[in-house]
Formats: structure tokens, C-alpha cells, sequence
């Protein structure tokens, strides 16, 4: 006689699960400024032949154990790997200025910097969302706010950013009024996380923000086109 054989019980797969396990793998947990000049490479559809540079900020190593250059872009700071629009531009690689060598993984010395760091703070999980680091702002970037779909905007310098145990990140800006010495460091009590008070915000370039402060009419034109404030 041949025997039954139980069909095998189907697995039920959670796809929301699996998704914010991946996206926990991603989430950054040191952060290194980038202080020798290295850029991102990137390229816009509209111009094929042509490659642009833009400083990188600083390196993050994510839970999953890789390194990622991160530049402020758009609306938060970006890793480099995820910059991948054909409008905006697409990642194409790391840059020594020195060398005009293009890489496409970021430095070992970075990963050693970041692991070592890593392991010698080594900060246990909580339920909270807690403070993990702060660095310093090193290019000039500069904060676009805007409050209400039909309020003024405003074009504030970025002092630093801070790194919370969520992985989250966010910029620190300053309210000049309790601004109490000069120059305004990480730490002074003026400074406020950009988040909490703007709803809407975007990062840019020192000297693209100078030309919005400038009032240029071609940036001006493409910032609207860029921008489009929330309902």
C-alpha cells in the first residue's frame, strides 16, 4: 500500500515584514565627515556626455555592514547609491580630485574608520529614539524652509546633522535671535533640528544657494520647476 503523504503547509510570506527588515539592514548607524575632497559622480539625462562633481559630506556605514558616501540632496542627505533619477541625476561613481580617479566602491580607510568608531561606541537599542551623533556641516550647505504651501520661503546655512538610532537624519539649523557668540558651533543652544519646525525642506549647494539668495532668474526657474510645495 502506498502511503499519504500531507500536502506541505503553505508558507505565508508578511511583504511589510520583509520590507522594514531590509530597510533596518540600510539604516546608518555611524557617521564619518569626509574631509580629503572626494566627490559623487553623476550624470543627467539631458546631458549624456557630460559628468558632474559634487562634494561628498560624509560616509555612512549602514547595519548591514556596507559603507555609502551621503550628500545633502533634495530633501534629506542621500546616499550616493540612491541618487537615481534621469531628471535630477543618477549616481555614477566616487571621484579623487587629486588622482581624477572614479571608483565605484567608497575607500577601505573609511570602512576601517567607521567599524572601529562602531565597535568602540557601540550603543544598545532602545524603544526611544535617541541621539547617536552629530557632525559638523563642511560645504556650505544651505536649507530651503518653507512653513505653508503659500508662505514665504527661507534660505538658512546648515550648521551640522544629526544621526538618531532610528537611522534617521536631519540637519541643524540655527535661530540667529538666541544666537548668543559667534561663529555658531554644534552645541550651541540657538540651534534647532530643521525638521521640527519645517514641514517642507531642501537642501542645496553653497553656491547654488547663493544664486537663489542672488535672485537668478534661470535657477529661479528651475527651483520652481524643482519645488512643488504640498497641498
Amino acid at each position: 500500500m502506498g502511503v499519504s503523504q500531507s500536502p506541505r503547509s503553505a508558507q505565508v510570506i508578511d511583504l511589510d515584514t520583509v520590507r522594514l527588515r531590509q530597510q533596518a539592514q540600510k539604516s546608518l548607524v555611524r557617521l564619518a565627515p569626509e574631509l580629503d575632497g572626494l566627490e559623487m559622480v553623476y550624470q543627467l539625462a539631458a546631458s549624456p556626455d557630460s559628468y558632474f562633481g559634487m562634494p561628498i559630506l560624509a560616509w555612512g556605514l549602514r547595519a548591514d555592514g556596507h559603507v555609502v558616501g551621503l550628500v545633502p540632496w533634495m530633501e534629506t542627505l542621500t546616499s550616493c547609491q540612491e541618487v537615481d533619477s534621469q531628471e535630477n541625476g543618477y549616481f555614477v561613481g566616487y571621484r579623487d580630485p587629486e588622482t581624477e580617479e572614479i571608483f565605484e566602491s567608497p575607500p577601505d580607510h573609511k570602512y576601517y574608520e567607521l567599524t572601529a568608531a562602531a565597535d568602540y561606541f557601540e550603543y544598545e537599542a532602545s524603544g526611544d529614539v535617541t541621539l547617536i551623533q552629530q557632525i559638523p556641516d563642511t560645504l556650505g550647505t544651505h536649507a530651503l524652509c518653507m512653513n505653508h504651501p503659500n508662505a514665504p520661503w527661507h534660505m538658512k546655512p546648515v550648521y551640522g546633522w544629526r544621526l538618531y538610532s532610528d537611522g534617521s537624519i536631519d540637519a541643524l539649523l540655527a535661530d540667529e535671535e538666541k544666537a548668543t557668540m559667534t561663529p555658531i558651533l554644534l552645541g550651541d543652544k540657538c540651534l534647532y533640528s530643521a525638521r521640527s519646525c519645517h514641514p517642507s525642506v531642501y537642501y542645496f549647494q553653497r553656491h547654488i544657494a547663493n544664486r537663489i539668495l542672488e535672485e537668478d532668474p534661470a535657477t529661479l526657474e528651475t527651483l520652481a520647476m524643482m519645488v512643488v510645495p504640498g497641498d
